[in-house]
């Protein structure tokens, strides 16, 4: 027969184990050397990290009217002329930013002419509401900070001025949309 102070004693261990030793594996996977993390991403896009801040879109930057001022902003970098990757890009800013619903006025679309004169008549009649920046300097800086980039590649811009994601041409668009609906969902800003 067990004695019952050593019943309650027995009962007591197995209730810590219980209750304590999944905090101690925790802290000890935590606290080791092991780094044990989980390696999968839910983003679509390339995160920039660091993010990478561009003056001119920044709440003091200074293209004139054409900035995002606190506003997310998916841009498109290319020639004003607009071949079919330049096209299709630029439909694909626009149908995510439709998707959006009632957040789509939290989202600008930019489009950064680094070449040419853009095709007013064609912009204004397919992409009513886009933002085109064609100033000389505010086109180096934004090229120069985005780096190795694709033809047909988009970014994103936080509200305060930072490059934060690419998204290389071919990307889904459900991607970037349930990439956007996540951010918008969490942001504070914009």
């Amino acid at each position: 027969m067990i004695d019952p102070v050593q019943r309650g004693r027995r009962t007591l261990v197995l209730l810590a184990i219980v209750f304590l030793g999944p905090m101690a594996v925790a802290m000890a996977l935590y606290f080791s050397n092991f780094q044990w993390r989980p390696q999968g991403t839910t983003e679509h896009g390339v995160l920039y990290r660091p993010a990478r801040p561009v003056a001119v879109l920044g709440p003091t930057g200074n293209p004139g009217e054409d900035a995002p001022r606190g506003k997310w902003a998916l841009i498109y970098i290319g020639p004003g002329a607009c071949p079919a990757e330049c096209r299709q890009a630029l439909i694909a800013m626009r149908q995510v930013r439709r998707a959006l619903g009632r957040d789509l006025d939290r989202i600008e679309r930019l489009f950064v002419v680094t070449t040419g004169a853009p095709d007013t008549a064609f912009l204004e009649s397919e992409h009513d509401g886009i933002k085109i920046i064609t100033d000389g300097n505010a086109v180096a800086e934004i090229v120069t900070i985005a780096g190795d980039i694709g033809e047909g590649d988009l970014l994103l811009a936080d509200p305060l001025g930072n490059l934060v994601m690419r998204y290389p041409a071919g990307t889904p668009m459900k991607g970037i949309h349930a990439d956007l609906q996540r951010l918008l969902k969490i942001s504070t800003i914009g």
